[in-house]
């Protein structure tokens, strides 16, 4: 207290003397807590973890953990009694849990931090259990991640999933060597290889790691080889490989299930491109990709042939120019693929001509022509070889029939039509090959559509399509034919073995003369010309599983008459 000037006392303003404060005086006060603790001075309580007794302080204990809070405090009989017994934690786990509680420091070792973890978790002490978290994610590597994800999914900590399955999926080729990658269970396998996050250079890898997981306990496992192998893209194999690794393996070559999937492979091996299922869809980081090639055609106003070669990837939508047809300007010729590379024969004039893209070499080379000159024809590969089915020969319709073997490089004639058409759609389907609609002279179209066996050797009837049109085109895709374009504005799809017709999907527009093929497991509609006749430029893809349309970015430039088939290449990542 102290005097003013008129003699009167005044009232200092009041300050605080700090000897010890902050962290320091509570790190004291909790050092000292707990050597109260190990000494027993003043507790209230026994904590009984087996068989070993840890006395405590009622207070600190529920100032660190709700599960004590809510014991002691609520109206259960553990507030009332002198010993509580803690089931399911070791003595060792506990004097960690309590020397956490009292100092917060805790020792965490790799060799016991999941028991502190379930400990934490079970006591609910969230900044111990976070911490527990936090050293298992700097600790993930390849030979204990999987383990550490088995955990993590039984406690439902989604950031240490996330984190040891992201290291799975991206070095899957060296996690599989560690011996963790054993004792995963089935469905767990199956899940990484049927995941698109797989990153592998190579298919072969994955097979390596399936023959690895089943040989290391051959008569328990080997009744997961078919789910298994069913998950490896066989038909993607190198063939070399394919021959001297699976069609030599003990635990393959017994299983009778597994056969399906290597004939399978071995037509893929064949017949390329025409063989289509889940297994002979490249994955995303294998550098191989499905690509749309778009070739030739007319412009947008329909006057000019383009010798254009371009292609399409749908998961970059980039646009990459290709080598353009030598000398070849024409529009309205047949194109589709044989053994990966693409074909187009005919056109516009009466051509004869055939040309063949090598694919892997991104060259066009002429191979044997036509028995006879047409155009407005439509080919199809079918058990390895190419079919050039109708067309025009600039007078009439044509019903000769045409059917190339690469390996002798030769046309040879075929049974032919029972009726002649032009501008049709042609498709192999299981198997058979199907002529649908198509113009019978300048001013008539018909709605029949014919069947061709290559055994017989023969055409037949099938049930007729629910529209008479020309200019169409046609896909397959799992058993099921899918037509459009003939200014329609809707997708017909067709069944074989149910002889069916039915409406699949509207369309935004009407369109003709477009291209279309499947591409992923979508059926892609690309350019075409609209009732004003001009070509366009707009892109759109089906998903046959859900019959949903999706409007994709457009061509880079608008074409009509033009060819379209999917390859598989090797794309830079």
């Amino acid at each position: 207290m102290g005097f003013g000037n008129s003699g009167e006392p005044q009232v200092e303003q009041s300050k605080h003397v700090e000897f010890c404060s902050g962290p320091c005086h509570a790190e004291l006060i909790l050092q000292t807590l707990n050597t109260y603790r190990q000494s027993g001075l003043f507790t209230d309580v026994v904590l009984l973890a087996g068989t070993e007794e840890f006395p405590c302080h009622r207070a600190t204990l529920s100032a660190n953990s709700a599960y004590f809070r809510a014991m002691f405090h609520g109206s259960l009989k553990e507030s009332r009694q002198d010993t509580v017994k803690i089931p399911g934690i070791s003595p060792c786990t506990m004097e960690t849990l309590l020397n956490f509680m009292y100092e917060g420091k805790a020792d965490i070792q790799e060799e016991s931090v999941e028991k502190l973890f379930q400990a934490s978790d079970l006591l609910q002490v969230t900044v111990l259990r976070d911490a527990c978290v936090e050293f298992l994610e700097k600790r993930v590597n390849h030979s204990n991640c999987l383990g550490i994800l088995g955990f993590a999914r039984s406690f439902f900590i989604q950031s240490l999933s996330e984190r040891c399955q992201a290291l799975v999926f991206r070095d899957f080729a060296e996690v599989c060597q560690h011996e963790e990658f054993l004792l995963l269970s089935q469905e767990e396998l199956a899940a990484f290889l049927s995941s698109e996050q797989l990153a592998v250079e190579r298919e072969e890898i994955v097979l390596e790691a399936v023959l690895k997981w089943v040989h290391h306990d051959a008569p328990g496992r080997k009744g997961a080889l078919k789910e298994l192998l069913g998950l490896v893209r066989l038909p993607l194999l190198d063939p070399v490989y394919f021959f001297n690794k699976v069609e030599t393996d003990d635990v393959i070559q017994d299983s009778r299930e597994c056969r399906p999937l290597l004939l399978e492979a071995r037509k893929y091996h064949v017949l390329g491109n025409e063989v289509r299922s889940p297994r002979t869809h490249p994955r995303s980081f294998t550098g191989l990709s499905e690509i749309i090639a778009v070739i030739g055609g007319c412009d947008k106003k329909g006057f000019t042939q383009l010798s254009f070669t371009e292609k399409y990837n749908p998961e970059t939508t980039e646009w990459v120019s290709a080598a353009s047809i030598p000398g070849y300007s024409k529009s309205e010729f047949a194109a589709c693929t044989l053994q990966n590379d693409i074909y187009i024969s005919g056109g516009h004039y009466n051509s004869s001509d055939v040309w063949r893209y090598v694919s892997q070499l991104d060259t066009w080379v002429r191979v044997a022509s036509l028995i006879k000159g047409r155009w407005r024809h439509k080919m199809a590969a079918l058990q390895g070889r190419l079919y050039a089915v109708g067309g025009f020969d600039g007078l009439d319709r044509m019903g000769s029939v045409e059917r190339y073997s690469s390996f002798s490089n030769e046309w040879l004639p075929v049974a032919p039509l029972l009726e002649a058409v032009s501008s049709a759609a042609l498709v192999s389907c299981g198997e058979m090959l199907y002529l649908i609609g198509g113009a019978v002279n300048d001013f008539s179209n018909t709605n029949k559509v014919q069947c061709y066996d290559p055994v017989e050797n023969q055409w037949a009837y099938v049930s007729p399509a629910p529209f008479t049109l020309r200019c169409i085109n046609a896909v397959s895709f799992n058993g099921t034919i899918y037509v459009m374009g003939g200014l329609m504005d809707k997708i017909y799809s067709y069944s074989p073995k149910m002889d069916v017709w039915s409406e699949v999907a509207m369309l935004p527009g009407s369109v003709e003369s477009c291209g279309v093929t499947v591409c992923n497991a979508r059926i892609y509609i690309l350019g075409g010309r609209d009732k004003s006749g001009i070509g366009i430029d707009r892109v759109h893809s089906l998903d046959p599983s859900t019959g949903e349309l999706t409007e994709e970015p457009p061509m880079s430039r608008c074409v009509s008459y033009h060819g379209c088939v999917t390859i598989t290449q090797h794309v830079k990542r």
